[in-house]
């Protein structure tokens, strides 16, 4: 067991005053100049691992640069703490739980020993499930009340119950079932499963209700919309265990909605939220593309696993990214990330990688519990090329923040229009250009561009199920040695609790007419002003 109390400050550590040091040093180095110093920058600042190609050239570093980052990751114990995960610690200190997700998409089948249990042979089982009723849906043996088979799959989960899933299956569209329609419903906005509820039919709609302890607020509010509307249709109770399955680890709390255990997908509590695609959540995928690419998916995250083990830390694409981040963010003062991928299939990626990335290390103290003394969790923020170059990029190239950008682009396309995808890629690496150049125009100011603005271009050979498995593993890697560099806990989301506590509060406040209020001035306002206006319209009707 690794030890995890940091006894000296991170800011005071021989590594971070190198980089201050080097940061100074680094005050007047443009990257255009690294790239005029240096012809063979680019492939000596690029790597290729688990079928991506990475570039990172257009960063305002050096080899000392990464050499003095790579000795605060040892400083840090980046190794030690990495292997501690893969092992199976308990490094999620605050809820004493390891963190395996790499185990969920382990494809060498060696056990992995979880309090005595191989988890390994657990998670083959339910793999082997996800493929028995996967295929039983798509082959159409798998049939509704009425003896009708399955046309449409709504996902009902909030959080990575539903963001990692929808995030997969827009990205692999190509992939899909010709015969089935993939709708996600997470918002407890009544607006969002209503919209969904208007495009489906009972007879021929399957719900898939994801959530660990079948108790999440959102997700038990939109199942239970869902089972009433498909009794309102003339269905029986019976029907609704041919309708509901459910992806959770409590059997009573599934029995007792009426979804027959025997259709409940097991995942463990050693499976954070916002890395569960890989287990049964990820079942919509296993729908819509099927098993096989499921498993290609988990294939494409394992290699990635590999290359973070066994690389060599100066080699080692997560790490050289979460450090090329640090460096931005710690030593250069920049907050947020841009996440900008050239393929209109991954509009959702950015959403998707929020999450992974703030609410792992949106985190404001140490793992011995000492307030941090430096940033930690950028905003993540993005959306597709080219449609950004039209909404947002003119802040990138000429605002007063700089704003490192990731861009992710494929070589080949799954649709057969050429002349887009040239525009498209064309359009990518332009815009890195135009970035890290700029434009010198003298006589108009206000057409003057300073450049050095810095990006990493992520390459894939196409958008399958494999490569996409390696991205997200990249950046799920990537957010791990940020924490544990931050010294900080990537793997609890205590923020997230302290909302939920507080709106239950509320909530009761706003059902009872005559409830005493106890808040702020604004919230007993905004309180009283709802229920006022609540009593003279129940809803606004558009019909």
């Amino acid at each position: 067991m690794i030890d995890y109390l940091m006894m000296t400050c991170l800011t005071q550590t021989p590594a971070w005053r190198a980089l201050i040091a080097h940061r100074d040093a680094m005050t007047d180095v443009s990257i255009r100049d690294l790239f005029a110093r240096d012809a063979g920058r680019a492939a000596r600042f690029s790597l290729e691992a688990a079928g991506l190609f990475v570039d990172f050239s257009k960063h305002p570093i050096t080899e000392e640069t990464r050499d003095r980052l790579v000795a605060l990751a040892q400083a840090t114990e980046v190794e030690v703490r990495r292997d501690a995960m893969f092992a199976g610690e308990r490094i999620n200190r605050t809820e004493n739980r390891p963190v395996l997700h790499v185990a969920l998409r382990d494809r060498s089948g060696k056990p992995r020993w979880v309090d005595g249990t191989d988890v390994t042979t657990q998670v083959a089982a339910v793999l082997d499930k996800m493929r028995r009723f996967s295929n039983a849906v798509r082959e159409g043996a798998w049939r509704g009340h009425t003896g009708l088979p399955i046309t449409d799959i709504v996902n009902i989960g909030i959080g990575g119950s539903d963001l990692g899933p929808n995030m997969v299956c827009e990205a692999l569209k190509p992939y899909a079932h010709e015969r089935l329609s993939m709708h996600f419903v997470s918002n407890v906005d009544g607006a969002d499963i209503a919209e969904v509820l208007n495009r489906v039919e009972p007879e021929t709609t399957l719900f898939v209700v994801s959530s660990k302890t079948f108790t999440t607020r959102e997700t038990l509010v939109n199942a239970r919309t869902a089972r009433a509307w498909l009794l309102a249709s003339g269905a029986a109770e019976s029907a609704v265990e041919k309708h509901f399955v459910a992806v959770s680890t409590h059997a009573d709390a599934v029995a007792a909605f009426g979804i027959d255990p025997a259709n409940m997908f097991e995942f463990w509590d050693w499976v954070g939220g916002r890395y569960s695609l890989w287990s049964a959540i990820g079942l919509p995928i296993a729908l819509m593309a099927g098993m096989d690419a499921f498993e290609a998916l988990l294939g494409g995250a394992y290699a990635m696993d590999r290359h973070f083990a066994e690389a060599p830390l100066a080699c080692n694409l997560p790490v050289l990214l979460a450090l090329i981040g640090i460096w931005h963010q710690n030593f250069r003062g920049t907050t947020s990330q841009l996440i900008a991928p050239y393929d209109n299939r991954l509009h959702r990626l950015p959403a998707y990688l929020q999450q992974l990335d703030m609410e792992s290390n949106g985190k404001p103290v140490t793992l011995d519990g000492q307030r941090v003394g430096y940033a930690t969790g950028p905003v993540i923020w993005g959306e597709p090329g080219t449609n950004g170059q039209h909404a947002f990029f003119q802040l990138l190239h000429q605002g007063t923040a700089t704003i490192p950008a990731d861009m992710i682009v494929c070589m080949r396309p799954h649709h057969r229009h050429a002349e887009h995808h040239d525009i498209l890629v064309a359009n990518c690496f332009a815009q890195s250009e135009a970035l890290m150049n700029g434009w010198c125009n003298a006589d108009a100011p206000h057409r003057n561009f300073d450049g050095n603005r810095p990006t990493t271009t992520i390459c894939l050979d196409t958008l399958d199920p494999a490569s996409l498995g390696a991205l997200i593993a990249l950046y799920e890697h990537k957010v791990f040695v940020q924490g544990v560099v931050w010294g900080i806990n990537s793997f609890d989301q205590w923020g997230v609790e302290f909302g939920k506590r507080l709106a239950v509060v509320i909530e009761a406040q706003l059902a009872a007419p005559d409830a005493e209020q106890s808040h702020d001035g604004s919230t007993n306002q905004l309180i009283d002003r709802y229920k006022a206006r609540r009593r003279r319209l129940t809803h606004v009707s558009t019909r």
